[in-house]
């Protein structure tokens, strides 16, 4: 009966992650700023093309912007896009830099299965470079998102005060 059972458990975990999930796509996305992968390269750091480019994720804890609090505005380190103000920042404790909503328009939106299950890819809507993911678990008094963002992907701006 174990056996069963455990069969049972493996093939409906297995199942979870059909082909009908993943999201193919023939055509490239084209975008307000595009470079080659030589002229990605020359621009930006090792860490910053890992993120932006090959839509990898930093170490948590890893960015010094995880526990910025001055007053600005978080950029594309890519292209300089206005993508998170400091207002809307907070502390996830999840190790990457945290925000409860983006600059609407400036962030884009789409789907990543990479992992085994779905969830929500956010990238920079001028350059297409890859941000991190938003998630439904943020401030309740806000709006419940935790937009959360690889600091590699991000400048910061401060404002004057």
């Amino acid at each position: 009966m174990k056996n069963i059972l455990s069969l049972l458990v493996f093939v409906l975990l297995f199942n979870c992650n059909s082909s009908a999930q993943k999201k193919e796509t023939t055509e490239k996305e084209t975008f307000e700023i595009t470079k080659t992968e030589a002229e990605w390269k020359a621009q930006l750091t090792k860490e910053q093309y890992f993120v932006l480019r090959e839509a990898g994720t930093e170490r948590p804890f890893s960015s010094p912007l995880n526990k910025k609090y001055e007053k600005g505005v978080y950029h594309c380190a890519a292209c300089n896009t206005p993508l998170f103000k400091s207002e809307h920042k907070f502390d996830s404790g999840s190790g990457w830099p945290s925000f409860d909503r983006e600059i609407e328009g400036n962030v884009a939106f789409g789907t990543d299965t990479k992992i085994g299950y779905t969830r929500d890819e956010e990238h920079c809507a001028t350059c297409g470079g890859h941000l991190g993911h938003v998630f439904n678990d943020g401030p309740k008094e806000t709006t419940g998102k935790r937009h959360c963002i690889n600091g590699d992907a991000l400048k910061f701006v401060a404002t004057e005060e």
